[in-house]
C-alpha cells in the first residue's frame, strides 16, 4: 500500500512528500540552495529539530547557521560535543568542564577536577571532539518525567540541574543523549555532531575559551582578548558566589527561604558602595572634566549617570549631565546605512568638530552655547542654553560613541576618564549554561518599551537584532578602552522583571515571526520564582525599566 502523501510548501515551491519524511533529508535536499548549514526548520510556525518527521501538510522554511535562533543550537551542541569530549578523555579522573562566561564569539570554561590545563590537554580535548565530528552521532533526544530527571541529574552529580528542577512547573523535561553521555540544554540541538565542524580551544587567563564561527559561519572567527571585561565578570560572579547564589537555583532556594528583600537590598547596597567608590576615583585622577559614559541597550545608562553624579556631588564636585544628541547634524545632512535609511547611530551623523570646539572652549574656561537638537523638526537650534565650567564642574557625557576617540579626538587624554556599563548578568542557569546578558538587557528592554512608548513585545523583538549589530559595530569594539567597566546586572532582576515581561510575551500570536523567540524567553522566565518590586528603592536601576524611578528615565 502507498504510503500517505505531505503536501509542503519549501521556497515558494509545493511539493509532496512520503508521511514520516525527516525534516533532515528535505534540509539536505535544499542545502544546495544555502550558503550557509541548514541546523532546524520553522514548519507551520513551529520550531523543529532536523530530527522531528513530516506528520502533516504545511509550510516549511529552513533555520541556518547565519540565523540567530540556529547560530544558539550550534553553540548549545559543541558545548555537548566538548562536555562529551572531556568526559571520554578524563570522566574517569572525575574531571568536568564548567561553562561560565560569554566573551566575544566564545565561552570562557575551566576544568573542574585534579587536572592540571595546558596545551596538551586542550589539545586532546580539542582531538577528541574532532574525532566525535567526524563520527557523526546522532544527538538523541527523549522525553522524561520531570522526577525521574531530578534523579538523572542527582546520579550524574549534575546539583545544579537537580536543584533547578525542582522548582519547573512542566511535568516532562528532554534529555539529549549523546553516545550514552547524557545532559539537558535549554533549547533546540542539532542533528548530529556531524554538523559541528566549526570551533577551536584556546587557553585564556586561569581556563579557556570555546570559540565559534561569527558573521562568516564556516570559520572561527578571530579571538581578541577582552581583560577588562572578563575581570569585571568574574568579580561579579565571586560576589554571587559568596552570597551563596550563583545559579538559577539557588537563587530560587533564597526566595522560597523568604530571603527576596534581603538580596534585594545587599545587591543595591553592593551597587551604591561601588558607585561611590567610582566617584572616589574620578575625584582622586585630579583634572578630569569630561566624565564619558557608554554601553549597549537597557544598560540603565541614564539612571547610572544620575546616581554617580549624586555621587560626585557629595564629595564636592559639581557635575552636569550632558547629552550628546544635541551634537546630531540636521536630518538633511544624517548619513544612510546600506538600505538607504538615515543611520543616527553612526559616528558621522554627530557634528564632531562642532563638539570638539565646544569642549575645548569650555576647558579654556570660556561661555559656550550648546546647541539644542530638536527631534520634531530634525535640526539643531540655538536656545540660549549657555554653559561655563568652574574649577569643581564637570561633564557626565552619556552616549553609545563616549569611549571611541574619534568623537573626543582634540580633547587631552588627561581630561576624560571613561565607563563601560553594561548588565553583564552574574548568574548561570546551571554549570554547562550561562544564562545570555543579552536576555537580560531584551527583557529590561520589552518592559521599558512598552510602558514609556506602548511598543509591543513584537516590535522590540523585532529590532532587537538591528540594535545588536549596532552595538556590535559601535560599542563593543571601544570597551576595553574604558577607565573602568560597571555591572549593572542585579542578581535578583530576572526574578522582578518575570511579572512585567511574561504577560507582553504571551500576547505574541503564533504566527507572528517574533513568536519563536518570545518563547524561548518564557521558557527562560518559567525557571524564576518570582519576587514583588515593592521594596525596590525608586533610585534603583530596575525602576528605568520597571517604573517607580525618583530620576526623569
Amino acid at each position: 500500500m502507498e504510503k500517505e502523501m505531505c503536501r509542503v510548501v519549501v521556497d515558494g515551491e509545493e511539493r509532496s512528500y512520503p508521511y514520516g519524511t525527516p525534516f533532515e533529508e528535505i534540509a539536505k535536499e535544499y542545502q544546495k540552495n544555502q550558503k550557509d548549514d541548514i541546523v532546524l526548520v520553522v514548519f507551520n510556525h513551529k520550531l523543529r529539530e532536523l530530527h522531528k518527521r513530516l506528520k502533516k501538510d504545511g509550510k516549511l522554511t529552513f533555520v541556518t547557521t547565519a540565523d540567530n535562533i540556529g547560530r544558539k543550537a550550534y553553540r548549545r551542541s559543541v558545548i555537548l560535543l566538548m562536555q562529551k569530549a572531556v568526559y571520554n578523555l578524563y570522566g574517569k579522573k572525575n574531571v568536568r568542564v564548567r561553562v561560565s562566561h560569554s566573551i566575544g564569539q566564545g565561552y570562557f570554561c575551566k576544568l573542574v577536577g585534579e587536572l592540571e590545563l595546558n596545551e596538551e590537554v586542550l589539545l586532546e580535548v580539542k582531538e577528541e571532539m574532532r574525532r566525535l565530528v567526524e563520527k557523526d552521532i546522532p544527538l538523541m533526544k527523549t522525553t522524561v518525567s520531570t522526577d525521574e530527571a531530578v534523579a538523572l541529574f542527582h546520579e550524574l552529580g549534575m546539583t545544579d540541574k537537580e536543584r533547578l528542577f525542582q522548582y519547573r512547573r512542566s511535568s516532562t523535561v528532554n534529555i539529549y543523549d549523546l553516545d550514552g553521555y547524557k545532559d539537558y540544554f535549554y533549547g533546540y540541538m542539532t542533528a548530529s555532531t556531524g554538523y559541528l565542524k566549526y570551533f577551536d580551544l584556546r587557553l585564556y587567563q586561569d581556563g579557556f575559551m570555546l570559540l565559534y564561527p561569527n558573521k562568516d559561519t564556516k570559520k572561527v572567527a578571530e579571538f581578541v582578548p577582552s581583560d577588562k571585561l572578563f575581570h569585571t565578570l568574574e568579580e561579579s560572579s565571586h560576589w554571587g558566589e559568596t552570597m551563596g547564589i550563583s545559579t538559577i537555583g539557588s537563587l530560587n532556594d533564597a526566595i522560597a527561604c523568604g530571603r527576596g528583600q534581603e538580596i534585594i537590598l545587599i545587591q543595591e547596597a553592593l551597587m551604591e558602595q561601588k558607585i561611590g567608590q567610582l566617584a572616589q576615583m574620578i575625584k582622586k585622577t585630579g583634572d578630569r572634566k569630561f566624565v564619558m559614559i557608554a554601553g549597549p541597550s537597557s544598560s540603565g545608562k541614564t539612571t547610572f549617570s544620575h546616581r554617580l553624579s549624586i555621587q560626585l556631588s557629595a564629595l564636592g564636585l559639581n557635575p552636569h549631565p550632558f547629552p550628546l544628541d544635541d551634537y546630531y547634524l540636521d536630518h538633511e545632512y544624517t548619513p544612510l546605512d546600506e538600505n538607504g535609511n538615515p543611520d543616527y547611530e553612526c559616528l558621522e551623523a554627530l557634528d564632531v568638530e562642532r563638539f570638539n570646539q565646544d569642549m575645548n572652549e569650555l576647558l579654556k574656561g570660556r561661555e559656550v552655547e550648546i546647541p539644542v537638537y530638536n527631534f520634531k523638526t530634525g535640526k539643531r537650534e540655538a536656545k540660549g542654553k549657555m554653559m561655563q565650567l568652574a574649577e569643581n564642574d564637570l561633564l557626565v557625557i552619556e552616549g553609545i560613541h563616549g569611549l571611541n576617540d574619534r568623537l573626543s579626538y582634540s580633547i587631552p587624554k588627561e581630561k576624560k576618564f571613561k565607563i563601560y556599563i553594561s548588565a553583564l548578568t552574574q548568574l548561570d542557569i546551571d554549570e554547562h549554561n550561562n544564562l545570555p546578558t543579552t536576555d537580560g538587557r531584551l527583557l529590561r528592554r520589552i518592559v521599558r518599551d512598552a510602558r514609556t512608548r506602548g511598543s509591543s513585545a513584537a516590535a522590540t523583538i523585532g529590532m532587537w537584532d538591528s540594535v545588536r549589530r549596532g552595538e556590535e559595530k559601535y560599542i563593543f569594539p571601544f570597551q576595553e578602552q574604558a577607565d573602568i567597566m560597571f555591572n549593572s546586572a542585579l542578581i535578583y532582576e530576572m526574578a522582578v522583571l518575570k511579572q512585567y515581561a511574561e504577560p507582553l510575551l504571551f500576547g505574541i500570536p503564533k504566527d507572528a515571526p517574533e513568536y519563536i523567540e518570545a518563547k524561548r524567553l518564557l521558557k527562560v522566565l518559567d525557571y524564576f520564582l518570582p519576587i514583588p518590586s515593592d521594596s525596590i528603592g525608586s533610585n534603583s536601576i530596575i525602576r528605568e525599566f520597571i517604573g517607580g524611578s525618583c530620576f526623569h528615565v
